[in-house]
């Protein structure tokens, strides 16, 4: 992994623009800001939509911890000592604490499906 000079963001050796002299270690990103090459010639940098359907695809795989995280949180904090409904949470939580896994590792082809049809120009 190496570092763009520019933006000092750590890349893998493919997302840099290749050269010598002031293209050297240069991200796309900042090639394509810089005026080093144009954005048809690089092959990893993507246009505002699609770099906002990949921000969603991996915002809906991850998102369901992110709630299961959330969902303790709040029974630990108000619902534990609630008799009815402290029970009921209890419950629904732990299911979906077993379900999330499972949900999780079901959805590993879709993901990448969607991922790399999104990733394809």
């Amino acid at each position: 992994m190496a570092t763009c000079r520019i933006c000092r963001g750590i890349y893998p050796q493919e997302h840099f623009i290749t050269g010598n002299g002031p293209r050297h270690l240069v991200c796309e990103g900042c090639g394509v800001e810089q005026g080093y090459v144009t954005a048809d010639e690089t092959s990893h940098l993507y246009d505002e939509a699609t770099s906002r359907a990949r921000m969603v695809v991996v915002g809906r795989r991850f998102s369901p911890f992110l709630w299961l995280i959330l969902g303790w949180v709040l029974w630990a904090l108000y619902f534990a000592g609630l008799p009815l409904w402290g029970n009921a949470s209890l419950v629904i939580l732990l299911l979906t604490t077993l379900a999330v896994p499972v949900m999780y590792f079901l959805g590993g082809a879709k993901y990448q499906a969607d991922i790399r049809r999104l990733s394809t120009k």
